[in-house]
């Protein structure tokens, strides 16, 4: 977190006071419209991730075109996806996105939005863990995941949540560095995620499967808990309106390109 000097601490408190969106001071037709603050772990291409000191991806021009259409504007900031869902509770930014999995238990954190996406688990191998078939297979078997994702619940259920084989990284791509490294028999991540990993290293002998038994999942952007200003209201049709006049299916075709299978049952529902 970046430290403010003891002069700025008056002008901070008054900026965030209620809320953590920003009002331009505009002078012209944009005087006093709100910027939302949206927490993003950009480390995981091609849904959010950082190029050029800007966060991009298809999870970030969903968002972006959603509010367009409500004319909402956003500021992106790079969060550590750990303890994201901390800092939307805080106040410390108005929306988070970083491919979140709609679940029950989370709902008991932080309300969602409709889905925007729907994803699965997959399972990436090198020649060490070629034997690896399954899920199953992974229960004796060293994998690395991504910190509090789908894939580290997961892979808890199957070893036990202290397991020494699980392998947790605060990012996608240092958990696939070190399949790269051959210090794991696998990695597990978002279908999207890992076909993207794998479709930049086509000198690489990487096997990639999705085990029968994983289950669809959905995406969606979450908020605080019980906020009601309409935010979620206003994005939520945003989404419908991207989906209806073709925009999302623009934004899948120019993210995921041609490549079905990465943007597996990505379909606007």
């Amino acid at each position: 977190m970046i430290k403010k000097a003891t002069l700025l601490a008056s002008l901070t408190a008054a900026l965030m006071l209620g809320a953590c969106s920003k009002d331009n001071g505009q002078n012209g037709a944009d005087a006093g419209q709100k910027t939302y603050i949206v927490a993003t772990d950009a480390s995981y291409a091609p849904f959010e991730y950082m190029e050029n000191n800007q966060v991009i991806g298809f999870s970030h021009d969903i968002l972006k075109a959603a509010g367009e259409k409500e004319g909402i504007k956003f500021e992106f900031v790079n969060t550590p996806f750990e303890g994201i869902f901390a800092n939307v509770g805080k106040g410390d930014s108005d929306v988070a996105l970083a491919s979140i999995t709609i679940t029950d238990e989370r709902k008991q954190q932080v309300d969602f939005t409709d889905s925007y996406f729907e994803a699965t688990q997959m399972i990436v191998t090198a020649e060490k863990g070629s034997d690896i078939k399954s899920f199953k297979d992974l229960k004796k078997r060293s994998v690395s995941v991504q910190t509090g994702t789908t894939a580290d619940l997961i892979l808890q259920d199957l070893q036990g949540k202290d397991s020494a084989n699980i392998k947790r990284f605060e990012t996608m791509p240092l958990a696939f560095k070190e399949l790269e490294a051959g210090g794991v028999d696998a990695t597990v991540g978002d279908n999207g995620v890992v076909q993207n990993f794998v479709s930049n290293n086509p000198g690489k002998k990487y096997r990639l499967f999705v085990d029968p038994e994983f289950p669809k999942e959905q995406y969606g952007f979450a908020l605080k808990k019980g906020r009601d200003d309409g935010l979620r209201e206003k994005i939520n049709k945003g989404l419908a309106a991207i989906k209806a006049d073709g925009t999302y299916a623009d934004i899948q075709a120019k993210w995921f390109k041609q490549d079905e299978s990465a943007a597996s049952a990505a379909s606007a529902k």
